[in-house]
């Protein structure tokens, strides 16, 4: 089970208020909004279609629960197997925001084989599930080209398995955008990449003799380094009330693209594909 991916796919709304970019809302309507954005909860399940295995050929689908908030300014995220806390107030209205904090991935790749519908990558056995912590540093400028409520974030994290799994660490630097298209509706984008050190290659994309044996596959032993490029976009569309409060509709994807030694081991390039597409749809209510 591998949704990381989706890290780029939030299912929740973010905590900027949004607005018509054609109709300016009256002041007293947007400081209520930024009182409603300084504390905030936003619950939410959807559904992903995303490989069986890093790398895989084949897709299925499950389940995945979303949680989203803000207390005190500070806001934290849930998405599938990924959690982050930003310790740091987010301002309301334009300006910059400062974003600090811990992170946190279970990752459950090639952890279960009766997921995995490909013999020769079952035939190399299961990796137990690793718990990977860290934390990561950004910077976000809200208000930059469509309108008040736009946003623009830039951000880099750290996170290590300290489960002893893979026992390696993940560099994973992101840059997103988003923007309302009306108080009902937003549009994000986003680009990333996940840079691994050896051992994580090895666990994940590796074949041994006697893998190689018993898979068929033949024996690769790579090197960390870049391991992909991820493109991912979603869109969110409010039932009921608006962006800041009700029940809303969220879907959206992602392309990733495996790369250097982690496209030419023969998980991928000969059970698998280098080219990975996760697509995701869900509802949230926002409190």
């Amino acid at each position: 089970m591998r949704i990381l991916g989706l890290a780029a796919l939030p299912l929740c709304l973010l905590a900027a208020p949004a607005f018509a970019q054609d109709e300016t809302p009256p002041p007293a309507e947007v400081q209520e909004a930024a009182r409603e954005g300084a504390a905030r909860l936003t619950l939410g399940v959807g559904a992903a279609y995303y490989p069986d295995y890093e790398g895989s050929s084949h897709n299925r689908w499950t389940p995945i629960p979303v949680a989203n908030g803000t207390v005190a300014g500070m806001s934290f995220t849930l998405i599938g197997n990924r959690a982050q806390l930003d310790v740091i107030p987010n301002p309301t209205g334009p300006g910059w925001d400062l974003q600090f904090g811990p992170v946190a991935v279970y990752n459950m790749n090639r952890s279960n084989r009766d997921s995995i519908r490909d013999p020769r990558v079952r035939a190399l056995g299961e990796v137990d599930s690793a718990l990977e912590v860290g934390g990561y540093v950004g910077i976000g400028r809200t208000g930059l080209i469509t309108s008040d409520f736009d946003k623009l974030t830039v951000s880099v994290s750290y996170r290590k398995d300290v489960t002893r799994v893979h026992n390696a660490g993940i560099w994973n630097p992101v840059i997103s955008y988003s923007t309302p298209l009306s108080t009902k509706a937003m549009v994000s984008l986003s680009a990333s990449a996940e840079i691994v050190e050896d051992r994580y290659a090895r666990t994940y994309f590796g074949v041994t003799p006697a893998q190689s044996l018993a898979s068929g596959l033949p024996v690769f032993r790579p090197e960390g380094g870049q391991k992909d490029i991820t493109f991912g976009g979603y869109v969110a569309y409010a039932l009921t009330g608006n962006l800041t409060k009700g029940l809303s509709l969220v879907a959206g994807g992602t392309y990733r693209k495996l790369v250097n030694d982690f496209a030419d081991s023969p998980l991928v390039s000969i059970a698998g594909d280098r080219n990975q597409w996760t697509g995701a749809a869900g509802l949230a209510l926002t409190f």
